[in-house]
């Protein structure tokens, strides 16, 4: 299935002109921000792990030369660069090349190595499952998963130790509890909230003056780690019921959600949202 950007129209009005601005695409994937950001004028930095994406980096940087430039890190990294933007963007998850490459591991839907690396690189979820205790792997089906009777299934996956995605599946006796556990393993195993964190952590000394960070999610642990940050960003501090006042330095950008023309277009976009705020000065 090709990749199709969620929200991409979303993004790009919350944006405005990009028309000469500098803008940080953290989460490269195929491109479809990024190219969609070049079109529009701007100039593009982008992040990415993942080596399968190179290729596509690489067309796009025939295509628009020095307009572009690609990292092949995680975005965590970005609080390496010394530079500023106008514009940050997060498309957060996994990608529709990734679940789709059933040799990755990602996907419960094919037979494959249970894998999970976004990068390629460090543990495998079936060497995260080989190494942890009961109680490590209790802890990740609950963070990550939000997974009913996590104890009792860590307890069954690690006596098992699967080594592929349906050795995993079959152990899962309630079919609720798959795509969750298979969640949980990837978000561990890619360190993925903690790179959010690091990453957002350092956006805003990033951004210029009326510069915005947008933060599209997919699940609801990520969109509550997403929200918890930007009240914390945006709120008034000891008190985050009370509203930023107009001096202060970041305002918040309420919610959006697909509407039915992407939800009909794109059924991968159904839980989607996306968060953000502004730099006023």
């Amino acid at each position: 299935m090709k990749h199709i950007p969620v929200l991409l129209n979303a993004v790009m009005r919350e944006l405005g002109d990009l028309n000469g601005r500098h803008v940080l695409d953290a989460t490269f994937g195929a491109g479809g921000y990024t190219r969609a950001f070049l079109d529009a004028g701007a100039s593009v930095v982008a992040f990415d792990r993942d080596p399968n994406v190179i290729a596509d980096a690489n067309a796009i940087a025939h295509d628009f030369g020095s307009r572009f430039r690609f990292i092949a890190k995680p975005f965590s990294a970005m609080a390496d660069l010394d530079e500023k933007f106008d514009a940050i963007v997060f498309d957060l998850g996994i990608s529709s090349m990734q679940i789709d490459i059933a040799e990755r591991g990602f996907s419960f839907r094919a037979d494959a190595p249970l894998d999970m690396r976004m990068s390629g690189d460090g543990l495998s979820a079936a060497d995260l499952i080989e190494q942890s205790s009961v109680a490590e792997l209790t802890q990740i089906l609950r963070d990550f998963g939000d997974v009913k009777k996590a104890n009792v299934l860590a307890r069954a996956i690690i006596q098992a130790k699967p080594k592929t995605t349906f050795e995993l599946r079959d152990l899962i006796y309630n079919p609720h509890d798959v795509a969750p556990v298979f969640q949980a393993l990837r978000i561990a195993v890619n360190d993925e909230l903690g790179e959010v964190k690091r990453a957002l952590m350092a956006v805003p000394q990033m951004l210029n003056p009326n510069g915005k960070c947008l933060v599209v999610t997919f699940h609801s642990i990520e969109d509550r780690l997403i929200k918890n940050i930007l009240r914390n960003l945006t709120t008034v501090p000891g008190n985050p019921l009370i509203p930023v006042a107009a001096k202060t330095q970041y305002e918040l950008i309420h919610a959006v959600t697909p509407d039915d023309t992407e939800l009909k277009n794109n059924p991968r976009a159904r839980s989607a949202h996306m968060r953000g705020f502004k730099k006023s000065y």
